[in-house]
């Protein structure tokens, strides 16, 4: 199956990730590349605005990472993880969006800079 997209990881993201388990790494990560390839709801989903979130149950436990899309080079689609979180309820905090938010303007301000 063709990827859709890569996906790179900010320091947040990969810190939130070196913290856990190993199965539960391992895990996410296969979520990650499974929807690369597929249209999965359950494994990648839109949140608000541009804010978008990796989704894994693993061990009745609810991971969240959260990301967005860079689509500035045509011939490569990119997904940037900003953070993670382990979710304890159905709402989504709104501290967690608002960094997200906030990671993705700063990603395009640093990238911009760098042209």
């Amino acid at each position: 199956m063709k990827q859709k997209f890569r996906t790179q990881f900010l320091e947040d993201a990969s810190a939130f990730l070196d913290e856990l388990d190993d199965k539960s790494r391992e895990k996410i990560i296969y979520n990650i590349h499974k929807a690369q390839v597929t249209d999965d709801k359950e494994l990648f989903k839109k949140l608000s605005g541009e804010t978008w979130e990796f989704r894994t149950l693993y061990n009745k436990t609810y991971y969240r990472l959260f990301a967005f899309w860079d689509k500035t080079d045509k011939s490569d689609t990119v997904v940037i993880s900003t953070h993670g979180l382990i979710k304890k309820t159905d709402k989504t905090p709104q501290a967690d969006l608002d960094k997200a938010e906030r990671l993705r303007k700063l990603y395009f301000e640093q990238k911009n800079y760098k042209k």
